[in-house]
């Protein structure tokens, strides 16, 4: 199995060294660069208001995806604008330029502008339909054009290759994040350390997480923030020891989180604890930090049902520890919205590393903490 998966793992990559390389074809590269602007949530689409409204479903099915946490919401807003106002909007932090490649649009007319003809030919063979650039205008910057030779062959190719389209916008968005909430001073290294020698492996402790939960023995370790309050996060990692990747379904995940969550996700009184609302649930195939991974995403509840919130999880096999891993991060904030708190979370589990993708010069640093 652990082949199988490598295997459809290195495919995905594949794909992506090609969108990559046909992008550098046609973009050059700047200078100095101002910061990107805008909401991380919205995608600008420069668009033909016709040829947009032939496409409009097929654009919201893809990027506005909704989630619910458990009001619904929706992962990016898409703001169509006209070609003429693409210059004073070549600062904002995403872009989508999209039309088919051999209509008479302006705006078809200018992605033929850009394309190299070897790239032009591979669209029109339909070989290739999005190439991105990153930093084109702004730092921190996602410009991605969608083309093809019509506008049908443009929405089976957007339905065909969805998950992608909507991962490079969900990635370029979790660094931004991240590099916001990084900050080596509130960070919580004798925490780290701690993890570190004792189970191999660590995640990024900002300062207001306290390590309310430490299991050894039935390897589980419980980060949490602002216990008490109208707006808690919950971080758990769990290992299992001496596993394969036969774990790896959507069952069995789901049966041993409720498992985990039901012995230490329990109410103040001790009479009730946290389940999946299996109703509110999806699990789906994930590239986590270069390993395939199971993300299970949806809605926690207490079993009476008298609260719940949004949850995500990822669990995947590593094979240098012969370890299954599982990652999950959990949002308790009923007066909020909540989508930008669970992408919090979502990033801090994505600083997870085992102790053999630390540099020396990383665990020095850490294990300094102990002395």
């Amino acid at each position: 199995m652990i082949h199988t998966m490598k295997k459809k793992y290195l495919g995905i990559c594949a794909g992506s060294i090609l969108i990559f390389t046909t992008s550098v074809i046609f973009f050059g590269c700047g200078t100095s660069k101002p910061d990107a602007i805008g909401d991380d949530d919205k995608i600008i689409v420069i668009a033909d208001s016709v040829q947009y409204e032939e496409l409009e479903s097929t654009f919201l099915q893809v990027f506005s995806k909704i989630i619910y946490t458990p009001q619904p919401e929706k992962l990016f807003e898409l703001n169509r604008r006209n070609l003429r106002d693409l210059d004073r909007l070549k600062r904002r932090k995403n872009i989508i330029i999209t039309a088919p490649l051999d209509s008479d649009s302006d705006v078809a007319k200018y992605i033929r502008s850009l394309l190299d003809l070897n790239v032009a030919s591979l669209v029109r063979k339909d070989s290739v339909f999005v190439m991105n650039k990153y930093d084109m205008w702004a730092k921190s910057q996602l410009v991605m054009v969608l083309t093809s030779p019509t506008t049908d062959q443009l929405r089976q190719n957007m339905l065909k290759d969805n998950e992608n389209l909507l991962y490079y916008f969900r990635n370029i968005s979790n660094k931004r994040l991240f590099a916001s909430l990084y900050n080596p001073r509130y960070e919580r290294k004798d925490v780290e350390a701690q993890l570190l020698d004792s189970y191999g492996w660590i995640i990024y402790v900002q300062a207001d997480f306290q390590l309310a939960l430490n299991k050894p023995e039935n390897k589980f370790v419980w980060l949490r923030r602002s216990p008490g309050t109208d707006m808690e996060r919950w971080i758990f990692v769990h290992w299992i020891d001496n596993s394969t990747p036969e774990f790896l379904n959507p069952d069995s995940i789901a049966s041993e989180r409720n498992k985990l969550t039901r012995e230490y996700y329990r109410s103040v009184d001790d009479q009730s604890y946290v389940e999946i609302a299996d109703d509110y649930k999806t699990t789906s195939e994930e590239n986590f930090l270069g390993k395939y991974a199971l993300m299970t995403e949806g809605l926690w509840r207490m079993n009476d049902k008298s609260m719940g919130g949004p949850f995500i999880n990822y669990t995947f096999y590593d094979e240098a520890t012969r370890r299954i891993y599982m990652l999950d991060g959990s949002i308790f904030a009923p007066k909020y919205y909540k989508k930008k708190l669970i992408q919090q979370v979502d990033v801090m589990l994505k600083s997870f590393k085992t102790k053999n993708e630390l540099s020396e010069d990383k665990i020095d640093d850490l294990m300094d903490e102990l002395n």
